[in-house]
């Protein structure tokens, strides 16, 4: 008798082990824009099973022009965002408790191009033109560079005009604005395709400048990490997250065929693809996930410069993730 049910208890334990091991721990992740290659890590980590690895469940939203992470997490659509953290900062400031968990992204890919036929070589340059701009969250660095020069944003004598500027280089191209705004890793290679180039090109790249702020964050609601299993999920997380980057750079055409495949649109080309794993290898730290104290200050006073947000944040952003991977 002694042996039948120390036989049963084994295979209850058995069993017992089987469930919580498919149990895996379901998270969302709301990206910031479109499937595309911006997002290589997270895709790549998906397609090649990390997550599975590290016992999660995870599902990835893309995004578009007509959805804002910030909303998303806040109705609860989504555990972990993609987002600026000038947008992150703003909608902490506006009530929805969004805390920097993570920052592969070191260094700004956002830059101003301008045709060299509109006579703009330097920043002097600017007074009386159109400038074009991203909204939705993207404005805030271009305003933060404004305020920094002095310049009024209304159209008014002396200052320049701002055009709310599609996702494309259409407004350069049709003439609407005498600059644009462009990310090196997405627009500046459709630049580049169009026949623009440095020979042609003035161009205003926000981190040379000292301008940059930080983008393509992690942000999660404050009141989740209260939750030592939510933390323990976010770690395994990032962890699979900076093993697909990792993978991401060092396989940049299957990345870039990963990215294609994810897309359900159909909307993303292989060749625009692979040229934005490259360049987004410049700008993320595959091997560092942590919040760069020195550009997170530098943000945060550009911030409060621009009036964005009116008070020193506290608790924006959290170690405890990033300290759990080493």
């Amino acid at each position: 008798m002694k042996k039948l049910i120390t036989g049963l208890m084994a295979g209850t334990l058995l069993l017992s082990g089987a469930a919580g091991a498919l149990a895996a721990d379901a998270l969302t992740l709301q990206l910031k824009w479109v499937t595309q290659a911006q997002f290589a890590g997270y895709l790549v980590a998906e397609a090649k099973g990390f997550y599975d690895e590290e016992n999660l469940d995870l599902t990835i939203l893309p995004g578009g022009p007509n959805i804002a992470p910030e909303q998303v997490i806040a109705g609860g659509g989504a555990d972990i965002i993609v987002t600026w953290m000038a947008a992150g900062m703003a909608a902490r400031e506006s009530g929805v408790p969004l805390v920097n968990i993570a920052q592969p992204y070191k260094r700004s890919g956002l830059m101003m191009i301008c045709p060299t036929e509109t006579g703009i070589t330097s920043e002097a340059d600017f007074p009386g033109h159109t400038l074009g701009v991203w909204f939705f969250g993207n404005e805030y660095p271009f305003f933060a560079w404004m305020n920094k020069l002095g310049l009024a944003t209304d159209g008014s004598e002396g200052g320049v005009t701002v055009l709310q500027q599609s996702f494309d280089i259409q407004p350069m191209i049709q003439g609407q604005a005498d600059c644009i705004s462009v990310m090196t890793y997405n627009e500046f290679g459709q630049a580049l395709q169009a026949g623009y180039g440095p020979d042609n090109l003035t161009i205003f790249n926000y981190t040379e400048m000292g301008n940059d702020l930080l983008e393509d964050g992690l942000y999660v609601m404050e009141d989740s990490l209260d939750d030592p299993a939510k933390v323990d999920a976010y770690t395994r997380f990032v962890k699979a997250s900076m093993k697909g980057w990792q993978y991401a750079m060092d396989h940049p055409d299957e990345a870039a065929q990963i990215v294609v495949d994810a897309d359900e649109t159909g909307g993303a080309e292989y060749d625009l693809q692979f040229y934005m794993v490259g360049e987004v290898s410049k700008l993320v730290d595959a091997f560092d996930p942590a919040l760069d104290m020195t550009t997170y200050e530098r943000t945060v006073k550009a911030l409060l410069d621009q009036g964005i947000i009116k008070a020193e944040p506290t608790g924006a952003y959290t170690s405890v993730v990033t300290d759990g991977l080493k």
